[in-house]
């Protein structure tokens, strides 16, 4: 590995709206070393990478390709690198957004759309977040446990990476809230602000990474 006393490094991409703070003090506790990602050569020597999420697609791309990291996701990505989006950092993976329009990386195809049928918009609190199929994201977490949610959008895959969905979550109409492709990973829910469950799937997270590493 490559952080000092064998503990995995990983980057969290500032994208200017991200709650840096509290994900990278969860990723510590959890056995991680986090580092801010500002520019390319910021992605030196790290295991893992974290796109995390407040915010809207648009100034947050704007952003991301104003620090020239849009290009490094992708090739971050396509290595095959362990990668894990949290709320916009997932919707983000998608190839663009129904909310301000903006096109985003492409990392799975489909896009971001509105919450179809929601009782109430934002979608805030916790819910239940149901899976599809197993995954080490998940070890140790009941299929159903509940996971904290602030968001009026979510990703829609397309037919032909609908395979990529990890799990959903019911709001009105069942959504995306979790998705897994090789080493890419996403969650909907913010796992930094989702108790026991939240801390043990970013603690799975940092293994996968020490593993890959």
């Amino acid at each position: 590995m490559s952080a000092a006393g064998g503990r995995v490094r990983i980057g969290i991409v500032d994208h200017g709206a991200g709650n840096l703070v509290s994900i990278a003090q969860a990723l510590e506790a959890t056995g991680g070393v986090p580092t801010l990602v500002r520019r390319p050569t910021d992605l030196v020597a790290l295991d893992a990478l974290v796109v995390p999420g407040v915010g809207a697609a648009a100034p947050a791309m704007r952003r991301l390709a104003g620090r020239g990291l849009v290009g490094s996701i992708r090739a971050w990505v396509a290595d095959g690198r362990p990668f894990l989006g949290i709320c916009l950092g997932l919707q983000l993976l998608f190839e663009a957004s129904d909310e301000d329009g903006a096109s985003t990386l492409g990392l799975l195809g489909g896009r971001t759309v509105r919450l179809a049928g929601a009782p109430t918009l934002p979608h805030i609190g916790w819910n239940q977040v149901e899976r599809r199929r197993p995954h080490p994201l998940f070890d140790g977490i009941a299929d159903g446990a509940d996971f904290y949610f602030v968001h009026s959008y979510a990703g829609r895959p397309s037919a032909a990476d609908a395979s990529a969905v990890l799990a959903d979550t019911c709001h009105g109409e069942p959504f995306v809230s979790a998705v897994a492709r090789d080493a890419l990973v996403g969650v909907q829910f913010h796992p930094e602000r989702s108790g026991d469950d939240g801390l043990r799937l970013l603690a799975n997270f940092v293994g996968l990474a020490g593993r890959a590493a």
